[in-house]
């Protein structure tokens, strides 16, 4: 394995020219005759709640103190540091108030 001597990357073997992946410095092999090169990139889905796009959220038992209705839509965020629990967010399945619990 060799790094770049300017950024300090990993450099990999293309067409017989050691090749940056970063900034795209090249210089000639010094006799590697093979390199593997393996990258790995997972595809992310985020999931994000924009007005009334209610569809396969899950529902609960939870009384709106706006129209009455006790059924709701709930999820799950991270939105203090990782060593404080979740915020559950409530959407009334009648009126489509949004209100949010904290342990």
């Amino acid at each position: 394995m060799e790094f770049c001597p300017d950024c300090g990357s990993m450099m990999t073997l293309k067409d017989g020219v050691m090749v940056c992946v970063r900034c795209g410095f090249t210089k000639e092999n010094e006799g590697v005759e093979s390199f593997v090169s393996v990258e790995r990139r997972a595809e992310k889905t985020i999931t994000v709640l924009e007005g009334q796009s209610d569809a396969g959220l899950p529902t609960t038992r939870a009384r709106c103190e706006e129209c009455g209705n006790d059924t709701a839509y709930w999820w799950l965020r991270q939105l203090r540091s990782a060593d404080e629990s979740e915020t559950r967010f409530f959407r009334c399945t009648k009126c489509g108030r949004t209100w949010r619990e904290y342990d």
